[in-house]
């Protein structure tokens, strides 16, 4: 049997508390087990905020001494919708080969789910790689109540 150590760990990030969590998260794990690193953001266009989101994640990446060159993914099919980022990610992780996703989730409920979470929602039902869902610290706390 292979080892189920990762060795290739994409983070896609959305901007959000949770994504940045995520973010940190895959840093702390492609440092513990020498795994190469790619930070990816997905959008319809550039904006000044896309380009805050990989300036950021540039930084955390660099200040944990990991080499990474964080992406835009600009989509003219206007990738929008959770369910196509999903898609996107799928798509990326069969093209590059990535065997560890590491993603935030700050969906909740019904609602949350279908406008939120329903690309970490579609990572996890896809079972192509493995995947480490980072939630909200609210969530967490609450998840850790008894």
């Amino acid at each position: 049997m292979g080892s189920t150590d990762p060795t290739n760990v994409l983070v896609p990030l959305d901007g959000s508390e949770c994504s940045r969590r995520a973010l940190e998260f895959a840093v702390a794990l492609a440092d513990r087990f020498d795994a190469d690193l790619h930070v990816v953001h997905f959008s319809d266009h550039q904006t000044d905020a896309t380009d805050t989101i990989i300036d950021r994640a540039h930084e955390t990446v660099e200040a944990a001494g990991l080499e990474d060159d964080p992406e835009l993914i600009e989509s003219t099919s206007g990738i929008r919708n959770a369910n196509h980022v999903g898609a996107a990610i799928l798509e990326l992780v069969e093209d590059r080969g990535y065997d560890h996703v590491v993603m935030g989730h700050h969906g909740e409920g019904t609602v949350g789910r279908a406008i939120l979470g329903s690309a970490a929602e579609t990572m996890l039902r896809s079972e192509a790689v493995a995947v480490t869902v980072v939630p909200t610290v609210e969530r967490a706390a609450n998840d850790g109540e008894t």
